[in-house]
């Protein structure tokens, strides 16, 4: 997915509400990000367009609460709570995911998966 700093984007989404596990004071998702616009885009692995600093998931702990929730690897995450991930740096979307008082958090993810299923279903009506 290609777009230009500043501008809207258009994005197949999906939601994704992820039950935060509570293990003593700590409150885990089960799974780690990559990306941000203070990071080199080239670095990461699941952006077809070098020059994309949005926030990718880059590792998912199995059967921990984000695989559960249905979060995947190399899934773009485009919002969190509400709040836009797509300018921001690695160390705001870390502090946007691990809020303390927040049990849920409530994604807005696209992934190549759900663009091409659009494209596809989109390309096999017939025109008029």
């Amino acid at each position: 997915m290609s777009f230009i700093p500043g501008q809207p984007v258009t994005a197949v989404v999906q939601r994704i509400e992820i039950q935060k596990l509570r293990q003593g004071d700590n409150l885990i998702l089960g799974f780690s990000i990559g990306g941000g616009i203070d990071q080199d885009p080239g670095q990461n692995p699941f952006s077809e367009d070098k020059t994309d600093k949005g926030i990718y998931v880059t590792r998912i702990t199995p059967r921990g609460p984000a695989d559960v929730a249905g979060l995947r690897m190399g899934d773009k995450i485009m919002q969190v709570n509400g709040w836009d991930m797509t300018m921001v740096t690695h160390d705001k979307a870390r502090k946007r995911l691990t809020k303390k008082n927040e049990d849920v958090v409530r994604l807005l993810v696209t992934r190549k998966s759900l663009e091409e299923a659009v494209r596809h279903s989109m390309g096999s009506q017939p025109r008029q």
